[in-house]
């Protein structure tokens, strides 16, 4: 009588022989189709951040260009509109000094600012310049050269004359300023006597600041823009 076999020697079924490559079917396996369609989801699914990060800068860039000529674009029509140019009527206030610092005329302390209209030659040329630019309530001090004030001296106004007709008996003093009307050209002027005689009289008709670099100091005080 044969040993009865024991479980390790009785045939093993199919299912027993295969066990463990059944268990291993049973596992998802990931074949290289699979893997390359991860690879795909997984791309797509990263955000590119460079990219993202250039776009983001690049909007700020041009926000802040906006901004920027927007702004300049404010100032520019501001400050255009807010200051003095040709055609304004201005009043102002000043001190006019010569190179020594001796001054000639100051309407500071007065009440009464001259009024003028810039570019209409109602004022030496310096001086409208000096105004053109300025703000209400803007003081500056400015030297004008004598050739944009009243010229070069000219010797040849200096004259002497007979005192006879209408200046025979007219008392003249020497350093005296006196306002001369020439009834061909209608115009006035302002002499200096420089020397009298019985018979002659030697005067000056030069400007009194002919040749003389003049220093102003002035305050725009009121503005009022060229319709």
């Amino acid at each position: 009588m044969s040993d009865p076999k024991t479980p390790e020697d009785s045939p093993k079924t199919t299912e027993e022989n295969t066990g463990s490559v059944v268990e291993k079917k049973d596992t998802p396996e990931n074949t290289p189709g699979d893997e390359k369609g991860k690879t795909l989801k997984l791309k797509d699914a990263i955000p590119d951040n460079g990219k993202r990060e250039k776009q983001r800068n690049l909007l700020i860039t041009i926000g802040v260009a906006v901004v920027i000529i927007v702004a300049a674009a404010c100032a520019f029509v501001y400050l255009t509109a807010s200051v003095a140019t040709k055609g304004d009527t201005v009043s102002v206030y000043y001190t006019g000094a010569f190179d020594n610092g001796t001054v000639f005329d100051s309407n500071m302390n007065s009440t009464q600012p001259i009024t003028f209209t810039l570019g209409n030659s109602s004022v030496i040329p310096g001086f409208d310049e000096a105004v053109t630019g300025m703000s209400v309530n803007q003081i500056k001090t400015v030297t004008i050269p004598y050739t944009k004030a009243y010229g070069a001296y000219d010797p040849g106004l200096v004259q002497t004359i007979n005192r006879t007709g209408p200046i025979e008996n007219t008392t003249f003093v020497v350093g005296q300023l006196y306002t001369v009307h020439y009834k061909t050209a209608n115009t006035y002027s302002t002499i200096k006597i420089l020397n009298v005689t019985p018979k002659t009289v030697t005067f000056d008709a030069n400007n009194r600041m002919a040749g003389e670099n003049l220093t102003f100091t002035i305050k725009l005080d009121n503005l009022t823009k060229k319709q």
